[in-house]
């Protein structure tokens, strides 16, 4: 490939490159609001299992606030009977038994909702990687010359995942902590407005400092992700290019930087991590407060018969259930800082320009009736963060069943030329025809059936021999693979493998870069098109092995025009049409 970052992409099957590759993508501006507005948005069409969740939260809210009254009532019974000496077990027994029935239902609302929630979150985490399977194959080659993988990859697992478990954790929880916390005050109040307000006073505290806590843990939340990206991007390059670190003694420099990587993931999980573990202590010790502040006023109370001792321990319920409410809301809101900082990631990703819109094409070449002629009329190209055209002014012809090659020094444009052709990349100004269509009038699909193209990367899945030479290709018997195989001269190899032809390949199978290559050739031989693009083809395989798929590329091109980038002489020795390119000049 031409491009200087050739060996950090090399893993990644992609055609070519262009200069000012990073490692992440550009910093914007981080909207909590924004982002949960956003994902609210994202939620409508689930918005009926949503509303059954959030209902049943409610009903078990309601019950369970309702729950300590009736306790006060058994309290008071159970007082009374010690007192006179008789005990109306009947009474008991019927208030024991409705509390069980609304702690029972409690529960089971609890269980349905929950049930509903974790299905709400899977279905959206699914609908999330859908879209961003589809949106990155609308993505031009741009964004993947500019963004890491290891923080691609990062944005569909690491952030979506982040995005279903919250979900799952903090939106029941908010409305049911939102209801418990209101009802318990209205059930304060209306059992006895002195203690009610003793324990709101002694709980406030908690307020003040959850939302403090808040304010300051979300920007640590959002570098977290952000900085776990970076973290993957550069592992995914390390791990990928592992010999080459190892060649060239860089294990020092490379840990160096995972070092440092590792530290700032760190250091944002540290910081984010300690403000919100500060909630649950915290609520934690104003829960007790409120426990002794509710105890020695009610104390107070009952001395003076202006409350039942019931209503001492009905309180110090409610109290519980004032201030679990508050830490379980505290502890939402923490996860929806989580939540907030990944679908930024995710939403940044889809949103991203996608390649131009090809609705309005309605020409169509059938690869069967395409003669081969290709013409490159005034072809000016630059990409974004050059000051210069990498390409300027380039014309030719290519005439049916030619052999063109294309040589000059790395970075002249030799692989742009060819992405140009494919429509990887739009042209700037100019055009591109083949058979006098002009490549603007024509999908980008229709032009990649058109093309076999055989690149320096190789390129094997993890499947089967078969699987991998008739790659996305349908009625291929497997006579014509083994043909091919038998030209390329893979044949005997594949033979000495375990299960032949059904053996499945992996990085761990010790298959050679050479053999990789000939799969790859015999990958290109399967197909039928009218053009062929050979991008460094027979770079990975030696002398002898190029003799035997020199012939095998004569047979390739056959009937074709042929594009051939290519360092070596035996390779364009037979080239029709010689392009060298250099300084953005052509010859």
């Amino acid at each position: 490939m031409d491009n200087k970052n050739e060996i950090k992409r090399t893993p990644r099957p992609r055609i070519g490159g262009g200069p000012g590759m990073g490692h992440g993508p550009a910093e914007k501006a981080k909207d909590f609001k924004g982002a949960i507005k956003r994902l609210f948005g994202e939620l409508r069409k689930f918005r009926v299992l949503i509303i059954v969740a959030l209902v049943l939260a409610t009903l078990g809210a309601i019950l369970s606030i309702s729950a300590p009254d009736r306790l006060s009532d058994l309290t008071d019974e159970i007082s009374k009977g010690i007192m006179t000496q008789f005990m109306d077990i009947e009474k008991i027994k019927k208030i024991a038994i409705f509390l069980a029935g609304l702690y029972i239902t409690s529960a089971t609302f609890t269980l349905i909702e929950s049930i509903c929630m974790t299905d709400v979150a899977n279905k959206f985490a699914k609908s999330l990687r859908k879209r961003i399977s589809i949106k990155i194959n609308k993505l031009p080659l741009k964004y993947f010359d500019k963004n890491s993988i290891g923080d691609i990859l990062s944005r569909i697992t690491n952030d979506i995942d982040t995005i279903a478990q919250s979900m799952n954790q903090s939106l029941s929880t908010l409305v049911s902590s939102f209801t418990l916390f209101v009802g318990t005050i209205f059930m304060m109040f209306y059992t006895n407005w002195i203690m009610a307000i003793t324990a709101i006073l002694s709980s406030l505290v908690g307020f003040v400092l959850m939302f403090t806590i808040l304010g300051k843990s979300q920007k640590y939340f959002v570098a977290r992700q952000t900085e776990l990206g970076k973290l993957n991007g550069h592992i995914e390059e390390i791990y990928s290019g592992l010999n080459v670190v190892k060649v060239y003694n860089g294990k020092k420099e490379a840990n160096r930087k995972f070092d440092e990587l590792n530290k700032k993931v760190y250091e944002a999980n540290r910081k984010s991590q300690f403000l919100s573990g500060l909630m649950h202590p915290i609520m934690g010790f104003i829960g007790n407060f409120g426990y002794v502040a509710v105890c020695i006023v009610g104390a107070i109370l009952t001395m003076n018969d202006v409350i039942s001792f019931g209503v001492i321990v009905a309180f110090i319920t409610y109290v519980r259930l004032f201030t679990n409410p508050l830490s379980q809301m505290a502890q939402a809101m923490t996860s929806l800082q989580s939540t907030a900082a990944a679908s930024e990631r995710v939403f940044e990703f889809l949103d991203e320009e996608e390649m131009s819109n090809q609705n309005n094409m309605t020409k169509y070449l059938n690869k069967e009736d395409v003669k081969g002629k290709i013409e490159f009329e005034n072809v000016v190209f630059q990409y974004d963060n050059n000051d210069k055209p990498t390409i300027k002014n380039f014309s030719a012809i290519a005439q049916p069943g030619q052999k063109v090659a294309i040589v000059g020094p790395t970075g002249a444009g030799k692989t742009t030329m060819v992405n140009l052709l494919m429509k990887f990349y739009d042209i700037d100004s100019g055009d591109i025809k083949i058979d006098g269509v002009s490549t603007k009038e024509l999908t980008r699909e229709n032009i990649h059936s058109l093309f076999t193209m055989v690149l320096q990367d190789t390129w094997l899945f993890n499947g089967t021999v078969k699987e991998n030479i008739a790659y996305n290709h349908e009625n291929i018997s497997d006579e014509q693979i083994e043909e091919v195989c038998k030209i390329v001269g893979l044949h005997h190899f594949i033979k000495t493998l375990p299960h032949g032809y059904n053996s499945v390949l992996s990085d761990n199978d010790g298959v050679s870069a050479g053999q990789r290559q000939l799969l790859t050739i015999a990958r290109a031989m399967i197909q039928k098109t009218p053009f062929l693009i050979l991008d460094e083809a027979t770079s990975n395989v030696d002398t002898r092995t190029e003799e035997l798929v020199q012939k095998a590329m004569d047979k390739l091109t056959e009937g074709k025009t042929s594009f051939i980038i290519a360092h070596r002489l035996s390779t364009i020795k037979n080239a029709d049409l010689i392009l060298v390119m250099k300084n953005r000049q052509y010859y």
